[in-house]
C-alpha cells in the first residue's frame, strides 16, 4: 500500500476566528462550510491565539460532524460557515466528536496549538461523504483580534493505493 498526502487546505477563511467569542458551556462558536470528501482520510490540525488582553484560563474545543444523511445537518448546522449555538451540551456531544481539546491558561498572546488527527478515526475508520469543523472556546476574552491572528484549522488529506 502506498500513502499520497496533498498539501494542507484551510478550513477557515482568513480571518474567520478572529475575535471568536467566548462560550462558557462550549456550545456557540464558529461552523465551518460542508467539506465534501473525496479522500480516505484527511489530518486535520489547528492553531489559536488568546487574546492580547486579559484572557483567563479555560479551554478551547475543536469538534467535527457529518450529515445524518445525503441532505439533512444535525441540530442548528447547515453546512454554510458562521456562528452557530448548538441547543445543549448533551445534543451536541450527541452530534460532534471531539478532535481537539486544548487547555488554556491566563498568558496574553499565547499560541495553543493541536497536532494532526485523523478524522476517519473519529467516524469509526471511515470518511463520512460531508463533514464540517466547529470550534468554541470559553476564555472569556474573544480570541485574538488583530488581523489573521485568531486561528486557523487545515486538514491534509491522504489517500491509499
Amino acid at each position: 500500500m502506498t500513502i499520497a498526502y496533498t498539501g494542507a487546505i484551510t478550513v477557515f477563511g482568513a480571518n474567520d476566528l478572529d475575535s471568536l467569542a467566548s462560550s462558557s458551556s462550549l456550545v456557540a462558536g464558529l461552523e465551518s462550510n460542508v467539506i465534501t470528501n473525496t479522500y480516505d482520510d484527511v489530518l486535520l490540525s489547528g492553531r489559536f491565539k488568546a487574546n492580547n488582553t486579559s484572557p483567563t484560563s479555560g479551554n478551547i474545543a475543536v469538534y467535527v460532524g457529518s450529515l445524518l444523511n445525503d441532505t439533512e445537518y444535525p441540530d442548528v448546522f447547515d453546512g454554510t460557515m458562521g456562528a452557530e449555538t448548538v441547543t445543549s451540551i448533551d445534543i451536541r456531544n450527541s452530534i460532534l466528536t471531539l478532535a481537539a481539546g486544548i487547555v488554556t491558561d491566563t498568558t496574553a498572546n499565547r499560541v495553543y496549538e493541536f497536532k494532526r488527527r485523523s478524522v476517519a478515526a473519529l467516524f469509526d475508520g471511515v470518511m463520512p461523504p460531508k463533514w464540517f469543523v466547529f470550534v468554541t472556546h470559553a476564555m472569556v476574552q474573544t480570541l485574538n483580534a488583530t488581523t489573521g491572528n485568531g486561528g486557523q484549522v487545515w486538514y491534509t488529506p491522504v489517500s491509499y493505493s
